[in-house]
């Protein structure tokens, strides 16, 4: 399966980028946080490290100006590929059989951890400090939401979620951490936010059972009482 590389969002007031150099070719593989290209804006260069291991599949060429969250390149994993497979196949399977499985999906997560690390925004930055997080540990978040904001000592730019799945934050708010600095991780999941719909069914199948016992235990006390009365 191949991932799709974005230019992250490195200030409130850059909105396009020119690709530099690229440090690798097309079809060559590269290893997860490798730097593979340089960007630079009208403020800074800065490098662009891979998200995972693969196979480089360039989409932009050297010397074009691209705005702030476009694809310019692939990075195709075999193994990723290998082990989405099986996936597909018991999804198109309950389809069919009943729409509420699809509800149970959400709450899978497949296994896989993604490690969001501090992002290289500039050849002079070193280091950057957590601003604001914008959700809480345990939450979920979606892919390329925006889950934090990160500032150096020249800009503040926005973090955004490398996939979906449900946040577990390392540093806090206030930490100053080093270029390549492990900021959360991210449980990643199989579609979207976790379902309700298993908690409203569990409180519906215990209502009638209390229901059921009051009502037996009422029945008898008002049909003994006007007996002994009359006599």
């Amino acid at each position: 399966m191949a991932q799709q590389v974005k230019v992250p969002t490195v200030g409130e007031s850059i909105t396009e980028v020119t690709i530099a150099n690229w440090l690798k070719k097309d079809g060559d593989a590269v290893k997860m946080d490798e730097v593979i290209a340089e960007l630079e804006s009208d403020k800074a260069t800065f490098e662009l490290t891979a998200p995972q291991a693969g196979v480089l599949k360039i989409s932009k060429q050297q010397g074009e100006v691209v705005p702030i969250g476009t694809v310019i390149c692939e990075i195709a994993d075999s193994v990723g590929a290998a082990a989405s497979s099986p996936s597909p196949k018991p999804a198109t399977t309950s389809t069919p059989a009943a729409t509420p499985t699809s509800a149970t999906k959400p709450m899978q997560t497949t296994g896989a951890i993604k490690e969001m690390k501090v992002p290289a925004v500039g050849e002079s930055i070193t280091e950057v400090t957590i601003s604001t997080w914008l959700k809480k540990d345990g939450d979920f978040v979606k892919l390329d939401e925006v889950i934090a904001e990160v500032e150096s000592d020249k800009a503040t730019f926005e973090l955004p979620a490398e996939a979906n799945g449900i946040l577990r934050i390392v540093a806090k708010e206030k930490t100053t951490l080093p270029i390549g600095g492990l900021i959360c991780k991210i449980e990643v999941t199989e579609g979207g936010a976790p379902a309700t719909s298993p908690v409203a069914q569990a409180t519906t199948t215990t209502a009638p059972t209390t229901t059921n016992a009051s009502y037996a235990s009422g029945t008898p006390s008002p049909s003994d009482s006007p007996l002994p009365s009359r006599s």
